[in-house]
């Protein structure tokens, strides 16, 4: 059982920074990737970021590409979301989600554990 918490969530203006976090329990080889994902309301979930623990290989969603950072740290078994010039339309609870699929998938249905979420907002 992997426990994924999310962290690092608030309130900030637009054009303003917020670094999540996502600690995980325990790091298996059996969920080697870890995603982003986010969920305005009255919106279905949507994909954010993601990364592999062993080779650093990253994706993005093009909503958020040169703008938000995904990076992990193995020894703290965390990963993290950088991210910058954000808009009011980032506004949603972002969530953090681990995968035994290699492919970085951008569908939420393909992640297996998920933490319970962290509320950005970005106000105008």
């Amino acid at each position: 059982q992997v426990q994924l918490v999310e962290s690092g969530g608030g309130l900030v203006q637009a054009g303003g920074s917020l670094r999540l976090s996502c600690a995980a329990s325990a790091r298996t080889f059996a969920k080697p990737n870890m995603g982003w994902f986010r969920q305005a309301p009255g919106k279905e979930r949507e994909f954010v970021a993601a990364i592999s623990w062993s080779g650093g290989r990253t994706k993005y969603a093009n909503s958020v590409d040169e703008r938000f950072t995904i990076s992990g740290d193995n020894a703290k078994n965390t990963v993290y979301l950088q991210m910058n010039s954000l808009k009011p339309e980032d506004t949603a609870v972002y969530y953090c989600a681990a995968t035994s699929d290699w492919g970085l998938p951008i569908i939420s249905s393909e992640y297996d554990y998920w933490g319970q979420g962290t509320q950005v907002t970005v106000s105008s």
